[in-house]
């Protein structure tokens, strides 16, 4: 990244330098020239701009989503809900509150274990296909 960063800059100190030359006709340079100011806020503001633009719906915008839509799925699991953690165990929730940040998951007829909301992969069966909907990592 700073490889391109050097090319903007050296870029506009190329079109800085030609843009405070003197013109062929021989006249002196206007006495306001902005020189390097003017040239790289007036040449790379719009490409900038538009760049800064572009990554926000290309990478920030679909993150904000999907954090939102997880978000959703774990304040919405409920009672019996089958879910797999981050670490891949697989149960069934057997305890769960409303403001909580733990929940209890029952993973055998008598093994139970407290979990954070937050390591909730994925709500429903382990054998059923990931639609990508329900994933939540």
């Amino acid at each position: 990244m700073s490889g391109l960063l050097g090319v903007i800059y050296l870029t506009g100190l190329l079109l800085a330098q030609g843009a405070a030359a003197a013109p062929a006709g021989g006249a002196a340079p206007a006495a306001g020239g902005g020189g390097l100011t003017d040239t790289i806020f007036g040449t790379f503001a719009l490409p900038i701009m538009a760049m800064l633009l572009l990554m926000y719906f290309m990478l920030l915008r679909p993150e904000q989503k999907k954090r939102k839509e997880a978000e959703q799925t774990l304040n919405s699991l409920k009672k019996n809900d089958h879910v797999v953690t981050i670490g891949g165990i697989c149960g069934t929730v057997v305890n769960i509150s409303p403001g909580s940040a733990t929940i209890t998951i029952r993973v055998d007829d008598n093994t139970r274990l407290k979990i954070l909301r937050s390591a909730v992969a994925r709500v429903g069966e382990p054998d059923a296909p990931s639609d990508g909907k329900k994933e939540l990592a």
